[in-house]
């Protein structure tokens, strides 16, 4: 597809206006503001749109869009133990298939190419998302109260049986390696997930410090805080994508900050939601960790819309600190789209640069909230929507195209969800 007359969000994140960018085979072939002399297929009119990389939700559970308004006003360790659990006991292959496509179509719909998700059938969300399109780094991880080793855990995913199982989705889907979090593990299994994830190059996803009864917890109950546990566990020794980091303290921030390869994804959405707090994202910023934006569940958000955390990040951070400039559209930008395919691994996406992958979101410009534009990233971060979105494509492959879905029966979902929830409510 070439991508005629079309305003784009270059590799250094500047505006560039009646540009002619080519995909081919997959990856981004062409960028330049001349036509180029060759063909590339169909040539889709950019006039009044902006090309951008997809977004990447560093933190989801995509399937948890099944319970969208199910516990509400319960704060976090009541909503697990009261709702959410109880409702994830009643999961089959057959519900959590259908809840995770309703996920995809939606993420989709909002511009995100790759996300990573944290949550049970691994079998089950790679289907959802090689049918999709999308990308994914997926991990189910052990939680544990007793003394089982990893290797006995049940959920326990060796590496081999990984690659054999997952080697047809062509890199679009990842298995990584997990934790919930330091509240549901014990100190010998968090201790060997480290190890096992270090001697096996796979990557870590873990849940950190998200309300302060957790952070206040380990300190009671370790002598010490989360971030120090993990790093006394060899936890940062690897590849490690940190989910909320609401409550860490400066002592903590500037223990991460001692390992490039530790990222922290913020949720803004449901931390409010929860009610458990704002994470010190300026802090984590100037300290040089590679900081992301996640959506968490739906459960708990209620919507998988990274453009909803974008805007809400910003708020927060500046109404937070009295700084009206206290983060800007540059670095929110960012967090969205290349510091989370940095966190996922996927080093060749995330910024439109010739030789990337066609990981690209088109947005509609010509609508009343996005007139007139000053500047097309303030634009993006204050004032876009989800309905902006007109068109996502993964790997060159259009998935979503004005409003309608290429890869996903929509209406189907629809039926499927209206037949299984009511059975599982049934049973709780």
């Amino acid at each position: 597809m070439l991508f005629k007359d079309i305003t784009y969000i270059d590799e250094n994140f500047n505006t560039v206006e009646h540009a002619y960018i080519g995909t081919k085979n997959g990856v981004i072939d062409y960028i330049s503001t001349e036509k180029p002399d060759w063909g590339y297929g169909e040539v889709y009119d950019g006039a009044g749109k902006v090309l951008i990389p997809g977004f990447v939700n560093n933190h989801c559970h995509a399937a948890m869009g099944l319970m969208r308004g199910y516990g509400e006003g319960l704060p976090l360790q009541r909503w697990l133990d009261e709702k959410i659990f109880p409702f994830e006991s009643k999961w089959d292959e057959n519900s959590i298939y259908w809840a995770g496509l309703l996920g995809m179509a939606e993420m989709i719909a909002c511009g995100t190419t790759s996300f990573s998700d944290m949550y049970f059938f691994d079998a089950v969300a790679e289907k959802v998302v090689r049918e999709s399109g999308i990308k994914c780094n997926f991990d189910n991880p052990p939680i544990c109260f007793d003394g089982t080793p990893l290797k006995k855990q049940k959920y326990f995913p060796p590496v081999d049986e990984m690659v054999k199982k997952f080697g047809h989705s062509k890199g679009r889907f990842l298995e990584e390696f997990g934790l919930h979090a330091e509240y549901t593990s014990t100190e010998p299994l968090v201790k060997e997930v480290a190890a096992y994830a270090k001697e096996n190059g796979v990557r870590l996803h873990i849940h950190m410090d998200e309300t302060k009864l957790e952070h206040e917890n380990c300190k009671k109950n370790r002598g010490m805080t989360t971030a120090k546990y993990f790093e006394s566990c060899g936890i940062f020794e690897n590849n490690v994508n940190l989910a909320h980091c609401v409550w860490v303290e400066d002592e903590d921030i500037a223990t991460l900050a001692k390992y490039p390869n530790v990222s922290v994804t913020h949720c803004p959405s449901s931390n409010m939601k929860l009610g458990s707090g704002f994470a010190p994202i300026r802090k984590m910023l100037d300290a040089g960790i590679n900081v992301c934006l996640g959506t968490d569940g739906a459960s708990s958000n209620n919507n998988l819309n990274i453009f909803e955390e974008m805007h809400l990040a910003a708020m927060i951070c500046r109404g937070n600190t009295g700084d009206a400039d206290n983060v800007s559209p540059k670095e929110l930008f960012k967090m969205a789209t290349v510091n989370g395919a940095k966190s996922q691994g996927r080093f060749d996406t995330g910024v439109i640069k010739k030789g990337n992958k066609a990981d690209l979101v088109v947005l509609d410009f010509n609508k009343p909230h996005l007139v007139p534009c000053y500047d097309v990233l303030t634009n993006i971060v204050f004032s876009a929507q989800s309905s902006d979105v007109v068109l996502t494509m993964v790997d060159g492959d259009v998935l979503y195209r004005d409003g309608k879905y290429k890869t996903i029966d929509i209406n189907k979902v629809y039926d499927k969800i209206s037949y299984y929830l009511p059975k599982i409510l049934e049973q709780l």
